[in-house]
């Protein structure tokens, strides 16, 4: 079957073809470009499927009509009248019926189809477009009778943010037309960008009005050229952007990874873009099955088969060498034997199905349905009315093409209604150009919507060609990526995506890359020096099994055991003058809180617990209060025995009647009642120090109320510097069993002991402020037992000539002057 014999018919299926690139124009080094013939092809390809199925159309078959359209406006509207009207003469062809078309299909300029649809649209003439899909078409109430095949790309910003994130790239630029139709696609695309942290490295939107000026071209070319980017994104329609590409073709830096949309026919543009330049281009193209039978279709033709084509003949004169023969009769003897449009490099004449084509493809067969459907409605209409049948008209067709929606020969759904329509997948390409001049288009990877979150993108990424001489993948971004242990910074009026890297501040990690903030440790635990990972702490406490613990227990335990064999001397030898003279019960006293005052110490070693904590500073408190106030009563005792030595001193009824014992109660009842109150108001309790010791947790006893601590210790220092005032004045008191000298000594020794302690106290950390308490109160308790009760046991066990009062009257007594 002929070209001219499928036209006569009752139907015809006219579609146009866009005038850039020119469809019959020869290429710079002779060989013709007939890329857009193969949306005839597909055309073709279609009708004839139609047509020799018995089961479709019955008795019906398809013809169709192609015309090359002119950006003129009178070529440009002409065609359509002739649509509308009939008025068109078919060469060899005479049909005494109605030649008006019932369709038309247009692309894949939006140019084309708006034109021409705004014409169509007042008569309700369908019209369906297969160039990419337009937002301006898809005004109903402008285009009411058009219909767009290409889906809607809902998803090409997911998709290729998602190819972004795939190869870390995060510093992207953008090279887009200002143009009514991308810049919906322009504005997700950035949103989902912003969304990703993918930053925006520079932003060309290039006007249409201007594109064919060389500055608008180098002021691209130098913000590529300036930009640390390796990859930037181009998207609009190719016949608009070609003239800018023709311009900096030469100039694109070399090694930059191009990623363009689905609008972009590569292939077809390959003279325009030098592969060598540009290197890696990654193309989205609406994902299609092959349709099974197109290419051995596309072998079987030939100017034989259909002679009245001059698309096709011309093809086969330009490529397989035929000779023009001077004669009326169109012979191909001199053509090349068993040539075949299979012969033509992929770059001339495509054999696999494009995009477009499968648009062309699925917009025949959507006629067809709609044809069909409506056929079958006038055959019940007839049946049920007896009535005769009714021209073919394009109006009811247009109703009929509304609601189609059904699955074409590879198993897809196809739907015209924009609404209705699913969101496409994508295919991603690349081309290979290695060896140079190879441009083979291949298949690198897919992205579909509707597959879960994380598994949208499927990339083989060894098969990517990337630069020649270049193996790893390129790298795009404004700052390194800040590794485990550092946070980033942002840097003053700079993308998100610029940054420095600042370390972890103490106890804080950042276990991941390119971490916003670090992450603080819990109490229990700590970092690492590499600051990427806690660590649990070890608890730290003063314990019995350490050796300063067990050195400090084992100190208290003995001076305690010695503190008790010196109260069991002063037992045994009770009846002695020195213990006579030295009041034996205030030494019994002070002996007796000695031994608790070692033992107290024990309370701040081991772990501490509630108990414990509120234990260790009132037991302390209390005890060295009895223990001074007893030193002080000793004291006192002391002077007024020196004083009331001449009768009838008015002082001398102070000392028989014992009032000097009165001290040790009443000093602590009063230190009893400001422990009460600690206790009452903010008793100390267990608690821990984190900072003071790397890796460590520090257990400890919290104080509480520090100013009923400092209360108690100030009163407990209050009455040690009473008593030693006291015996420092009577120290000179002449006397044998005069202990106001021991009694200054021992004072001294103690009021030394604390002042030292505080200073020390609040400069150490961590458990060495325990040590430093503890060995303060053995300190302070072991200098009282040895300047009071060393002499004391020194002349009762070995100089027991001294320990008798007939020894102390023989003896002289000396006065000072």
């Amino acid at each position: 079957m002929s070209i001219s014999s499928i036209l006569a018919t009752m139907l015809r299926l006219r579609a146009l073809s866009s005038q850039q690139p020119v469809q019959l124009g020869l290429q710079n080094d002779g060989r013709p470009d007939f890329k857009n013939y193969q949306f005839v092809l597909a055309l073709a390809f279609a009708i004839e499927e139609i047509n020799q199925n018995p089961d479709f159309l019955s008795n019906w078959t398809l013809g169709f009509d192609v015309y090359d359209d002119q950006y003129r406006a009178w070529s440009m509207l002409k065609n359509p009248f002739i649509w509308l009207f009939g008025k068109y003469e078919i060469p060899n062809y005479t049909c005494m019926r109605d030649s008006r078309s019932i369709a038309v299909l247009t692309g894949p300029q939006g140019l084309t189809s708006d034109k021409i649809g705004t014409l169509l649209g007042l008569y309700k003439f369908p019209q369906i477009t297969f160039g990419p899909f337009s937002h301006v078409l898809s005004d109903y109430h402008k285009f009411p009778a058009l219909y767009q095949m290409a889906p809607k790309d809902t998803s090409i910003a997911t998709a290729m943010v998602s190819l972004l994130l795939h190869f870390s790239w995060n510093w992207v630029g953008l090279l887009n037309l200002q143009d009514e139709n991308d810049s919906w696609i322009l504005a997700e695309l950035k949103e989902e960008m912003a969304k990703n942290r993918v930053c925006v490295a520079y932003e060309q939107l290039i006007s249409i009005q201007s594109i064919s000026h060389v500055l608008e071209a180098m002021a691209v070319y130098n913000e590529i050229n300036k930009s640390s980017a390796n990859v930037f994104i181009i998207h609009g329609d190719n016949g608009k952007l070609i003239e800018l590409i023709v311009c900096i073709e030469q100039l694109l830096i070399k090694g930059r990874v191009c990623i363009m949309n689905s609008q972009w026919d590569f292939t077809m543009k390959r003279k325009y873009f030098m592969l060598g330049s540009l290197h890696v281009p990654l193309i989205f193209l609406h994902h299609h099955e092959d349709v099974s039978g197109f290419t051995e279709f596309v072998k079987t033709v030939n100017p034989s088969k259909y002679p009245e084509d001059i698309f096709l003949a011309r093809i086969w004169f330009l490529s397989f060498n035929c000779s023009d023969i001077e004669s009326d009769c169109v012979t191909w003897d001199n053509c090349v034997h068993e040539a075949s449009l299979d012969c033509l490099p992929g770059h001339v004449l495509d054999m696999t199905m494009s995009g477009h084509s499968y648009d062309i493809y699925n917009a025949v067969y959507a006629v067809a349905q709609a044809l069909h459907e409506m056929l079958l409605h006038q055959t019940e209409v007839q049946i049920m009315g007896n009535r005769k049948r009714t021209p073919l008209s394009p109006t009811q067709l247009l109703h009929f093409l509304k609601n189609i929606q059904f699955h074409n020969s590879v198993g897809q759904q196809v739907i015209l209604d924009e609404k209705r329509k699913l969101e496409p997948e994508y295919d991603i390409l690349n081309i290979w150009n290695f060896p140079e001049g190879l441009e083979l288009e291949v298949k690198v990877g897919k992205f579909s919507p509707y597959a879960l979150h994380g598994n949208q993108l499927s990339l083989s990424e060894d098969m990517v060609e990337w630069a020649i001489g270049t193996t790893e993948t390129p790298h795009s971004v404004c700052s390194e990526t800040c590794g485990p242990g550092f946070r980033k910074s942002p840097q003053e009026e700079k993308a998100t995506c610029c940054f420095d890297c600042t370390p972890c501040p103490q106890n804080a990690i950042a276990n991941g890359t390119d971490m916003d903030q670090c992450v603080k440790c819990a109490d229990h635990q700590y970092a690492n020096t590499q600051r990427n990972k806690c660590l649990m702490r070890t608890a730290s406490f003063l314990a019995f099994g350490d050796p300063l613990g067990m050195a400090l227990a084992c100190m208290a335990l003995c001076f305690s055991m010695l503190t008790a064999a010196v109260l069991g001397i002063f037992a045994k030898h009770q009846d002695t003058a020195i213990v006579k003279a030295n009041n034996r019960t205030l030494s019994y006293i002070l002996l007796i809180s000695l031994i608790f005052c070692f033992l107290c110490s024990l309370l701040f070693i081991g772990r501490p617990n509630t108990v414990t904590c509120r234990l260790q500073h009132i037991t302390f408190g209390i005890i060295f209060t009895v223990a001074v106030s007893t030193v002080l009563a000793k004291t006192v005792t002391v002077v007024l025995a020196f004083k009331a030595t001449s009768p009838g001193r008015r002082i001398r009824w102070l000392l028989v009647s014992g009032a000097p014992n009165f001290i040790i109660p009443i000093c602590t009842l009063i230190q009893v009642t400001l422990c009460g109150f600690w206790l009452g108001t903010s008793p100390p309790f267990v608690d821990t120090d984190t900072y003071s010791e790397h890796g460590h947790i520090i257990i400890l006893c919290n104080k509480g109320s520090l100013t009923a601590f400092y209360s108690v210790l100030g009163y407990l220092g209050s009455l040690a510097l009473a008593s030693f005032t006291v015996a420092f004045l009577a120290r000179n008191l002449p006397d044998t069993f005069n202990e106001a000298k021991f009694l200054t000594f021992s004072m001294l020794l103690f009021c030394s002991v604390w002042l030292t302690f505080l200073p020390v106290y609040h400069s150490a950390k961590g458990k060495v402020m325990v040590v430093v308490e503890v060995f303060s109160i053995l300190a302070s308790g072991a200098g009282l037992l040895g300047c009071i009760f060393a002499p004391k046991c020194y002349n009762v066990l070995l100089m027991s000539n001294r320990n008798s009062l007939r020894d102390f009257r023989d003896k002289k007594p000396t006065r000072r002057n």
